[in-house]
């Protein structure tokens, strides 16, 4: 593999794979670069591997979903950060307290949900299509239409503390 061909792939992903990485880390800026850099080590190191028998972003979105599980499972629990991938700072102080707030909340419930059904939410919060989605976790677009729907009311009933 050229260089140059990696630097495209880096440059196209980087930001997808960094946000993914916030959401699976409360927004902790540090952690989600850790984590994106060794998703890009994998995708360095495997890339000869790849089968494409997937687009290359769904096979890099796999890659970034398993490292921050692994992630998720050799931490146990992770501290909820001050940090927000936001930026509020333009908005009236007000507004960007009580965004700010929304978005720890957010947060907050999706790190409760189960490793699954965490990173079903947050690719597609993400906005990938549900079938990539369904491709990357591994099960039928019929059944993550029903998780989505689930997880959904979940978050919304977590978020308004019911």
């Amino acid at each position: 593999m050229r260089k140059e061909d990696f630097k495209s792939i880096y440059k196209e992903n980087y930001p997808k794979v960094m946000r993914l990485c916030l959401g699976y880390v409360n927004g902790d800026n540090a952690q989600a670069q850790d984590l994106a850099q060794d998703v890009f080590i994998k995708v360095w190191e495997n890339l000869k591997t790849f089968r494409n028998e997937s687009s290359l972003s769904t096979w890099v979105y796999k890659i970034t979903v398993n490292t921050c599980l692994l992630h998720l499972r050799s931490t146990k629990k992770l501290k909820i950060s001050n940090y927000l991938p936001f930026n509020l700072e333009s908005q009236s102080e007000h507004v960007a307290e009580n965004k700010e707030s929304q978005f720890k909340q957010l947060y907050t419930c999706i790190n409760k949900l189960n490793d699954d059904n965490k990173a079903i939410i947050l690719l597609e919060l993400e906005g990938l299509p549900q079938k990539a989605i369904a491709e990357i976790i591994g099960i039928n677009h019929d059944a993550l239409r029903v998780r989505i729907h689930r997880i959904k009311n979940e978050l919304t009933k977590c978020v308004t503390n019911e």
